[in-house]
Parts: C-alpha cells; structure tokens; sequence
C-alpha cells in the first residue's frame, strides 16, 4: 500500500527537518536522498514555497511530484519583491508587465477555474490586487476593466 506525504517546502532549500523528516522518518526510507531529490526537482523556484508529494510504494521506492507555487508567491517573484504591500489598493508594492500576468496565467492555467487564457489572467490580475502590485503602472482593477473592454485582445490571444 502506497503512503503519500504532501508538504509545502522553501524552492531548492528543503531539509531533513520537519515537515519532511518527521512525515518520511516513519516510512523507512532514505530522508536525505528523497530531500536531495527535492531540491534538485525545486531549484528553479528558489525562494518560493513549493508544493511537493512523495510517494512511497511498498518496495520502499519513492516519486516526487513538484507543484508550482501560489499565484502570489509568482507574483512577488516577478515583480522583485520580498513580501506583499501591507494596504492593498492604497499602497504599492510593485508592477508587473502584461506578459509577465499572461506568463503567470499560462503556468496556473491547468489548477484554475478559467475556461480561458482571458479569464485566467483576470484571475491573476485580482490576485496582484490582493498583493498590491500594479500592472503596467496602473491599478488591477483598472486592467480588468481594460481586459473586460478588449483593450488588450491582441495580447491574449491563446
């Protein structure tokens, strides 16, 4: 019978210590070969909190499955900032590029409740409301709006 352990671990800098070492001790494999293989697989999302599941089969053989990170912590990333603004909507912490948003959507495109590639990035865009970071120098919801209008129909295309 296969275990599943699901964990939440920093991007190329995961550790033997909890939440890994303590859900993995149990099962009787090799905790420093299955951390080594996790930040291996993360490496490319340095900095941001990444969602991992080991799975271990009776043979004691594992596999690893990377998720990708919360919109947000994509978000932060891209606009090169360390955490979001403190008062969203009256405080900035940030601006994206359209293409940087659509980029965004495209990646979460699969884990969304959007039909499309417009809908996915107004998703997105709501979400750098929540942050606090603008795009292209004005307000989220501005860009909604735009998007809503077809202002920027030519960008989103899929």
């Amino acid at each position: 019978m296969a275990e599943t352990v699901e964990v939440l671990v920093p991007g190329g800098k995961a550790t033997a210590g909890p939440p890994l070492g303590p859900a993995l001790g149990p099962l009787g494999i090799n905790v420093k070969a299955v951390v080594d293989e996790i930040n291996r697989k993360t490496a490319e999302f340095n900095g941001m909190q990444v969602p991992v599941t080991v799975t271990v089969d009776d043979k004691r053989n594992f596999t690893i499955e990377v998720g990708i990170p919360p919109t947000a912590a994509l978000i932060k990333k891209e606009a090169g900032i360390e955490k979001g603004s403190a008062e969203p909507g009256t405080l900035v912490a940030g601006d994206l590029p359209l293409e940087a948003v659509v980029r965004i959507a495209r990646m979460k495109f699969d884990g969304m409740l959007s039909y499309d590639l417009k809908s996915a990035v107004k998703e997105v865009a709501g979400t750098c409301m929540s942050v606090g970071v603008n795009i292209e120098g004005k307000k989220p919801r501005d860009v909604i709006q735009a998007i809503n209008n077809g202002e920027y129909d030519d960008v989103l295309v899929a």
